[in-house]
């Protein structure tokens, strides 16, 4: 078997490397963030035939770990890692949903999102932390002198990392902050059995304190600012492509918070690019809620002008980060693909994540930004009916069951409800029951209960 290599160096075009093994989040010259690099040449001497043949075996096979949606890609990945030292739940291989009746209702003939939260903890996060933790536990077998893995989250990030240590036998140290993440997202790292601090901050103050006690080379980080997270990340860009006979989609659509996500979906792209498996790039659209919007700010400047924001509250809590760390990786990602930046209110998020799920979706807040920019973008006409857009599901909905409950008792602030479906208290009397039956069948069929589309209902 050829041998493939990896290594990390800076994104700012440092010429010095490091190995994926150092514990080393930042360059050592200019203080650049890091990005995985692959031995390009080596993976180019596999033709582009050959690496899709060999991908598609690798779908749902027993072999570990290559039944992994991750590991299944493990040359573009983490080729370096010994097979016995991976730590994999098989994550990946979540399902395209075709958006049918949404899209038809939106003008888009097809509309798919991509459902990442069907993963293990309930988010995409899987994808990268599978990486990061394998990567530790080969360095620890190797004789590092590693004691934990830690970061700050907003939810889905501790969650992951919670369990892919727990998995592993490594102790995981979780900074969240406190009153500011949901019931469901809280007992996941609990559950596992990490650390979990609950700090009397926001994400970004959290993210302060991670950064200084991982410091100490014995407390390994693992936020998105650590490389590693985006090589598991960027197989959704593969995966995706793979699930449509390997055709490029028009648009993605993603929700961004700190930014690692659009940077490694970019990177996969590329990759893919560069190898010859694809000919084309799809357009990229990143959506911020306006409670976070330091990308949207940026981009409305061209990027040029880069100024931290203080988040405000918003429903839309796993991005509720106004201070992202991979603000350059994303830049640099979205200017390669020509990207846009739209932002969106609470109501606008609120009412489609709701819109949404009267079509069969049960979406979290954060698919919410991403389906509500993507109205934005059809409106103005830079989403065409013809085109093929996907829209990145980040999380599975019944991780925001408070924002759901909360959305249909009408008792969201910002947010005036539409498509609200309370259930009807009744007594237990047939006659009234079967009159209050007809009476709301009639209404819903003349969509008074809706936007005025009876088949909303």
């Amino acid at each position: 078997m050829m041998s493939y290599n990896s290594w990390l160096q800076c994104i700012r075009g440092c010429d010095q490397r490091y190995s994926i093994y150092d514990v080393v989040y930042r360059c050592e010259q200019c203080g650049g963030l890091l990005d995985v690099e692959h031995d390009i040449e080596a993976l180019k001497a596999r033709s582009a035939a050959s690496w899709i043949k060999l991908f598609d075996q690798r779908i749902r096979t027993n072999e570990w770990p290559y039944g992994s949606g991750v590991w299944g890609k493990k040359e573009w990945v983490c080729p370096q890692v010994a097979n016995e030292n991976v730590v994999s739940m098989y994550e990946g291989h979540t399902n395209c949903f075709w958006a049918e009746r949404l899209g038809k209702k939106i003008g888009v003939q097809g509309l798919w999102v991509k459902l990442c939260g069907n993963s293990h903890t309930g988010s995409f996060k899987d994808l990268g932390m599978t990486v990061l933790v394998s990567v530790v536990k080969q360095m620890i077998a190797d004789g590092k002198p590693i004691q934990a893995v830690a970061c700050a989250s907003t939810g889905d990030t501790s969650a992951a990392l919670a369990a892919y240590c727990a998995a592993a036998g490594i102790p995981s140290i979780v900074f969240l902050p406190k009153g500011k993440v949901s019931t469901a997202q809280l007992v996941q790292p609990i559950a596992s059995g990490a650390l979990v601090l609950a700090l009397d901050t926001d994400f970004d103050g959290c993210m302060e304190i991670v950064q200084e006690v991982t410091a100490d080379n014995t407390i390994y980080l693992a936020n998105s600012m650590n490389s590693l997270r985006m090589e598991g990340q960027k197989t959704v860009s593969v995966e995706m492509v793979q699930q449509f006979d390997w055709e490029v989609p028009d648009w993605i659509v993603i929700p961004v918070g700190n930014l690692g996500n659009v940077s490694a979906l970019g990177k996969g792209f590329l990759m893919m690019k560069e190898l010859g498996l694809i000919n084309k790039l799809p357009g990229i659209a990143c959506a911020q809620t306006e409670k976070a919007n330091p990308l949207y700010l940026s981009y409305l400047t061209g990027f040029k002008e880069y100024r931290p924001v203080t988040a405000q509250k918003t429903l839309a809590s796993a991005i509720q980060i106004g201070h992202p760390v991979s603000y350059e990786r994303a830049v640099k990602a979205l200017q390669a693909f020509n990207g846009v930046v739209e932002q969106v209110s609470e109501d606008e998020l609120a009412n489609a994540a709701a819109r949404a799920d009267r079509t069969g979706m049960y979406c979290c807040p954060h698919t919410g930004v991403a389906l509500a920019v993507l109205f934005k973008l059809i409106e103005r006409g830079d989403v065409g009916p013809s085109d093929r857009v996907i829209v990145i599901s980040t999380a599975h909905g019944l991780k925001f069951t408070d924002f759901k409950v909360g959305y249909h008792d009408r008792v969201l602030k910002e947010v005036v409800a539409r498509y609200d479906n309370p259930p009807l208290e009744l007594p237990a009397d047939y006659r009234t029951v079967k009159e209050a039956i007809t009476r709301e069948l009639e209404r819903r069929q003349e969509g008074r209960k809706d936007d005025g589309h009876s088949s909303d209902a």
